[in-house]
C-alpha cells in the first residue's frame, strides 16, 4: 500500500530563511566527505600496515583484536563526548578540534616500538575520530533543507569509501619504498593540512533556528537523561549497535582475512582490496539518492527512509557464503555486503537531522555512534577469541550475515514512525515516541 505523505513538510526543525547559494551549501558537503575519508584511511592504517608492522613488533590474532577494541572504545566514548562538545561549541570549532587531536594521534603511530604503545596511539585515535559523524550530522542539519538530506549525508559517507579506496594502494606504495611508519606520519599531515582548509572555508549558519517553527525555542542542549529516555532513541542506539558489529568487522578483519586465508601479500591486498570499498562509496550515494528521490516524489519521510534501510539489510546475508567461493566471487560478495551496509549506515546518520532539532542533533548522532562503536569494539574482541580457539571465519561470517536483519527487525517493530519531534515533546521527560 502506497503511504501518503501527510507529514509536516520541512521535518528537520530549521527554519531556512533565505538560506545561502546551493553552491556554498555542497562546497561544506564536500568538506565533510573529505574529513570522513580522511578518518577512514586513518583507520585502516593499521590494518593495511599490519604485516609490515609484525616485522618489527611481533603482534597475534588476540592482540590485533585488541588494537581495534582500543580504538573502538575510546571512539564510542568519544563519539557521545564530540557530540556533546559540538553542540555546545559548535560545527566549526568543534571539528577544528576534533581533526587536530586524531591527526596527531594518528601520526604517532609511527613511533611506536611496541604492542603497548601502538594500543595507546589507537586509544588516542579513537577518541578524536568519535566526533567526526556526529560534526557531519550537524553540518546537514545546519545547511541542507529535508529533501536533499539524505542525499548529502549519502555523499559524505561516500567518504568513508574514498578514504577506504585510496589506502591499499597509497599505503602498498610507500611500505614498498619507504617503510611503515611513514605510512601514520603522512595521515597525519594530510589532517592537518585540512584544519587549515576548514579553517578558511567554513562559517556556521546564523540563518537556522534550534526549533520546529511555531513549537517554541529550544536553544540549550537537551540532557542524556532526557534524550536516552526516548525509545526512538533507544532503538537507534541498539541498531548500530548491530550493524556496525558488523561493519567494524568487515573494515578492520577484511586485509587480514585475505593475508591469512586468501594467501594475499602486500601488492595483491594494494591490487583488490580497494574494491569492497569502492562499492560501499556507490551504495551510500545510491542509497541517500534513492530515499531523497522517493520522498521528492511525495513518499512519506517514514517510507522514504525504511523502505532503502529494509531494501539494504535485506542483501547483507549474501557474506555468509563468501568461504565457500572462489577469491574473485569473494570479493563481489564482500562488494554487495560493503554496498548495502553504506546505503545503511548514510541513512541512520542522517535520521538525527530528521527527527531533533539542532540543539540536540550532535549529541543524539553521538548516541547512535557510540552505541555502535561499542558493538564493533565487543565483536572485535569476541572475533578474536574465536580465531585463537579453533574457530575460523566461516563461523564470524554466519554471525555477522544476521546483524543487520535484527537492527531492521528493532526499527519496524520498536521505532515507530520516523517524523520530527515537536519541541514539546522533547521536553516531556520519558516520552515514547
Amino acid at each position: 500500500m502506497v503511504e501518503s505523505s501527510n507529514e509536516i513538510p520541512v521535518a528537520g526543525h530549521l527554519a531556512i530563511n533565505a538560506p545561502p547559494g546551493t553552491n556554498r551549501v555542497w562546497i561544506f558537503v564536500i568538506l565533510v566527505t573529505a574529513a570522513i575519508a580522511i578518518s577512514y584511511f586513518d583507520r585502516q592504517t593499521l590494518p593495511v600496515a599490519i604485516s609490515a608492522i609484525q616485522h618489527s613488533i611481533p603482534l597475534d590474532n588476540q592482540q590485533f583484536s585488541w588494537l581495534q577494541s582500543a580504538f573502538l572504545i575510546a571512539y564510542a566514548a568519544l563519539y557521545v563526548g564530540g557530540g556533546r562538545l559540538l553542540d555546545v561549541v559548535g560545527t566549526r570549532r568543534g571539528f577544528i578540534i576534533i581533526m587536530l587531536w586524531w591527526s596527531i594521534a594518528c601520526a604517532i603511530h609511527g613511533l611506536a616500538t611496541s604492542f603497548g604503545f601502538l594500543l595507546a596511539a589507537r586509544f588516542l585515535l579513537g577518541m578524536g575520530e568519535g566526533g567526526g559523524f556526529p560534526a557531519a550530522t550537524r553540518v546537514v542539519a545546519e545547511w541542507v533543507p529535508l529533501h536533499q538530506r539524505s542525499t548529502a549525508m549519502g555523499i559524505i559517507n561516500a567518504g568513508t569509501a574514498v578514504g577506504s579506496v585510496l589506502a591499499p594502494p597509497l599505503i602498498g606504495i610507500v611500505l614498498l619504498t619507504s617503510g611503515w611508519r611513514e605510512v601514520f606520519f603522512a595521515s597525519g599531515a594530510i589532517g592537518i593540512a585540512w584544519v587549515i582548509w576548514w579553517s578558511i572555508s567554513y562559517k556556521s549558519s546564523a540563518t537556522v533556528s534550534t526549533s520546529t517553527p511555531g513549537t517554541g525555542t529550544l536553544s540549550q542542549p537537551q540532557s542524556f537523561i532526557d534524550l536516552v529516555s526516548m525509545r526512538k532513541v533507544q532503538v537507534l542506539v541498539f541498531e548500530k549497535f548491530m550493524s556496525d558489529s558488523a561493519w567494524y568487522f568487515y573494515l578492520f578483519w577484511l586485509p587480514k582475512y585475505l593475508y591469512d586465508v586468501r594467501g594475499f601479500d602486500v601488492k595483491h591486498v594494494s591490487y583488490f582490496a580497494w574494491i569492497p570499498y569502492a562499492a560501499s562509496g556507490i551504495g551510500s550515494f545510491l542509497g541517500g539518492w534513492l530515499s531523497s528521490k522517493l520522498l521528492s516524489d511525495g513518499r512519506s519521510l517514514n517510507f522514504s527512509r525504511k523502505f532503502v534501510l529494509g531494501l539494504s539489510a535485506s542483501l547483507m546475508p549474501v557474506v555468509m557464503l563468501v568461504p565457500h567461493v572462489p577469491v574473485a566471487w569473494a570479493l563481489l560478495l564482500f562488494s554487495i555486503a560493503f554496498f548495502c551496509q553504506q546505503s545503511w549506515s548514510g541513512l541512520i546518520m542522517t535520521l538525527p537531522a530528521d527527527i531533533f532539532p539542532l540543539s540536540s542533533v550532535g549529541s543524539i548522532a553521538g548516541l547512535i555512534g557510540f552505541g555502535g562503536a561499542i558493538g564493533g569494539a565487543i565483536f572485535g574482541a569476541v572475533a578474536g577469541f574465536l580465531l585463537n580457539h579453533g574457530f575460523g571465519y566461516g563461523a564470524l561470517f554466519m554471525i555477522v550475515g544476521t546483524f543487520h536483519l535484527i537492527g531492521f527487525l528493532a526499527i519496524l517493530l520498536l521505532g515507530g514512525r520516523i517524523q520530527a519531534f515537536k519541541t514539546a515533546d522533547l521536553l516531556s521527560i520519558g516520552y515514547q515516541a
